[in-house]
């Protein structure tokens, strides 16, 4: 098994609109280990952070985040540790478009 340390995704989304910003490789395991979001605005926004396994639309029951503040031009970083399994989906959502996400992790093939 080779483990990928490296930057998963980064995204810039237009506001108000859900968007998957990594889906995890066929054949690939992927710990999901930092997640950032950056409001690079002087208002403050919200954001949702959702893990979809198999894919597809979110549901309630996938929020790591729901509507969660973020103060005028700060930064918050999520340590997360999830494992997620080959087509799983990460999909995020802000309220302004100056808000950018990073993920962080490693993929095991």
């Amino acid at each position: 098994m080779a483990n990928d340390y490296k930057v998963l995704a980064q995204a810039a989304l237009p506001a108000t609109t859900a968007s998957v910003i990594y889906t995890v490789p066929s054949a690939t395991s992927t710990v999901l280990s930092t997640v950032t979001i950056c409001n690079q605005n002087s208002s403050q926004s919200s954001y949702r952070i959702a893990v979809v396994p198999g894919g597809g639309a979110p549901l309630t029951h996938n929020y790591l985040a729901y509507d969660v503040p973020l103060q005028a031009n700060d930064t918050t970083a999520l340590t997360l540790g999830i494992t997620l399994a080959a087509t799983d989906i990460v999909n995020v959502y802000a309220t302004t478009s100056s808000v950018s996400f990073s993920l962080f992790g490693t993929e095991v093939t």
